[in-house]
């Protein structure tokens, strides 16, 4: 195997024969005269000159950053064949098309193509013809394929979306794991990985993984400062939906949704509320899907509603806004999702709803997952590390740009683009809790996660604090009085205000910073939301409900006897007094914010909650309809 030392041209050029050692040379002219690029984009040219060097490299740069071309330009320069691993067929055949439109022979061999088509593909590559062949890693991993190209110059092979291999390779695409032995089987060929998000971890995963740790890293800012963020409490997701769209009128957005239900019922209701919206999720039939997609890049002011299926290759500059209906992943997929909106560099706004029923369900998924403990325990810091951005109250492009390593959060001015910085929550003085927590933390060797701390701080009993001893320090049972969803918001406003680092990449232990010191050492306050839960008296202050309250309260005491009455049972045993007072303050909409109510668990939920919404609409529409 070996990387061919001259220019071998799939399109009609002057640069044939060109010798590698003018390889900067030909990158710049190949670039202006097939791409049409007149200089080189921040990251390009370095990624290129390790390619064309023989050295491993992998790139993290922004969406619209043209990560593509990083490997492109360096394969028409090598010539040879320079084989692109790709996730999703979609992006694959769209890049093959769109490298063919600039005159470069380039192939895809893939599952949605008819068998003498990818036999003819095969054809063309074997023969030299092709200088690019797009594969999947199902497609590149098996012995048939590797055995084969085995026989042909292989100039480079770049992995393209490569944060799939931490995210995806331990779970459902175990293919992505095998890619950690092409540096074996193409011993001597340069590898290139390239991805729009991966944090620290990730990062460190890709190069243990891909390249055995020996690796390149070229990692551009993470900032896109003309990106508004804001994230939202979730009440009514259908309508505060609608209202921001109707915000945003005569502008194409996304909508992102977590299942394929949601997504087709959302397209739904906004066209029937007079919005131009699509729905796109991998269930859909493969020209729907297409027929959507590019209505959504060639029609104006259209709204694509769904799931993560859509977006990897999609590049529309004017999109102005991403809606989060549900909690993304992780932050790197919250970023990456992000990063589609304002790619003209014009104004655009990130608005996620963020609920507590959210979260469970995100724990349940990695829970279920078909992957190893230690897969799952990353996993859940990422997801904890995606609740303490929401939490934020602070500035949140501070928040964010700190998670992925890019800056210390205290060195990263305010950016005054975000809801954090625009609108600044109403908070209240948390010191002294805040003091009990990172002295906790402090006392226990800074290495425990936030479950255990508040395990100690409740005087929880488990097997991890009497092993530790930790039931005999002063803190033990001291924050009784709180619940622990209260410690846990408090921990996470604490690591989302720069005051504890969570260690994502090893066992989420949390540590404390410099600023964390300063407060415990009662050199500044530590300000909370005023909206954490009450406790004791005060609890009972806001219990009053006003005359609209009193009267929904009225009609789901009604429709919980009747409930009870089928069922045999007493009332209290559907819900409480406590929980349907509950209930008539927030008027929930949705089941996301049916199940943040205290009271509901998974069970009533799914028996209970669809009655109860509907209750709820239909008082609020008519009320005297459930009289």
């Amino acid at each position: 195997m070996h990387a061919t030392t001259f220019v071998h041209s799939a399109f009609d050029s002057d640069f044939a024969g060109m010798p590698v050692a003018n390889s900067a040379a030909s990158s710049r002219q190949i670039l202006k005269d097939v791409f049409g690029f007149d200089s080189f984009r921040p990251g390009q040219e370095r990624a290129m000159d390790a390619a064309l060097g023989g050295r491993h490299v992998l790139c993290v740069m922004p969406t619209g950053s043209g990560k593509s071309l990083c490997f492109q330009v360096p394969a028409l320069v090598l010539g040879g064949l320079t084989i692109v691993v790709s996730p999703l067929v979609a992006l694959m055949q769209d890049q093959v098309e769109a490298l063919r439109l600039a005159g470069v022979s380039a192939d895809t061999i893939n599952s949605s193509r008819a068998r003498e088509d990818n036999v003819a593909a095969w054809r063309r590559a074997a023969s030299g013809q092709t200088r690019l062949l797009y594969l999947s890693p199902e497609r590149l991993m098996t012995g048939q394929m590797l055995a084969a190209l085995a026989k042909l110059p292989i100039a480079l092979i770049a992995v393209d979306e490569a944060h799939c291999i931490s995210q995806w390779g331990p779970s459902f695409r175990r293919e992505y794991e095998a890619l950690s032995r092409l540096r074996e089987a193409f011993a001597g060929v340069p590898l290139m990985a390239l991805t729009a998000t991966a944090d620290e971890s990730t990062r460190a995963d890709i190069a243990a993984r891909l390249f055995g740790g020996s690796v390149e890293q070229i990692v551009l800012g993470f900032d896109r400062p003309n990106i508004r963020l804001t994230v939202a409490s979730k009440q009514d997701t259908k309508s505060q939906l609608l209202a921001f769209i109707k915000a945003h009128k005569g502008q194409s957005g996304i909508v992102y949704c977590l299942s394929r239900k949601k997504t087709e019922t959302v397209a739904t209701f906004l066209v029937e509320a007079g919005i131009k919206a699509l729905a796109y999720h991998a269930g859909m039939a493969k020209e729907a899907r297409e027929a959507n997609q590019n209505a959504f890049m060639t029609e104006p002011y259209t709204v694509m509603v769904a799931t993560i299926a859509f977006g990897m290759g999609i590049d529309k500059a004017d999109v102005r806004y991403v809606f989060h209906a549900d909690l993304p992943g992780s932050l790197e997929n919250y970023y990456q999702e992000i990063g589609r909106a304002g790619r003209d560099g014009e104004p655009a706004e990130a608005h996620m709803l963020f609920g507590l029923g959210d979260i469970r369900m995100r724990r349940m998924f990695i829970d279920e997952a078909d992957t190893s403990d230690e897969h799952k325990r990353r996993e859940h810091q990422r997801l904890a590390a995606l609740v303490g951005y929401c939490e934020a109250t602070s500035c949140r492009r501070r928040t964010l740009l700190a998670y992925f390593g890019e800056s210390r959060e205290e060195e990263f001015e305010p950016c005054g683009n975000c809801d954090a910085c625009l609108e600044p929550a109403v908070m209240v003085d948390g010191t002294e809790a805040a003091r009990q927590i990172l002295s906790l933390v402090q006392q226990t060797g800074e290495r425990f996660g936030a479950a255990h701390i508040v395990d100690v701080l409740r005087g929880a009993e488990t097997e991890k604090i009497l092993q530790c001893g930790h039931n005999r320090l002063a803190s033990y049972g001291a924050g009784s009085a709180r619940k622990k969803d209260e410690w846990r918001s408090l921990i996470r406003q604490l690591v989302a205000g720069g005051c504890l680092h969570h260690d994502v990449s090893g066992y989420g232990g949390l540590s404390l910073s410099a600023d964390g010191k300063t407060v415990l050492k009662g050199g500044k306050p530590f300000l909370v939301r005023q909206h954490a839960r009450p406790r004791g008296k005060e609890r009972a202050a806001v219990t009053s409900l006003s005359h609209e309250e009193s009267d929904l309260l009225a009609a789901l005491k009604r429709l919980r006897l009747n409930i009870a009455a089928r069922r045999h049972v007493p009332a209290y045993l559907i819900f409480s007094d406590k929980t349907l007072q509950e209930m008539a303050r927030q008027a929930p909409r949705d089941l996301d914010a049916f199940a943040a109510i205290s009271g509901v668990g998974t069970s009533k939920l799914r028996d209970f909650g669809k009655l109860f919404i509907d209750a709820i609409a239909a008082h609020i529409e008519a009320p005297d309809a459930l009289r």
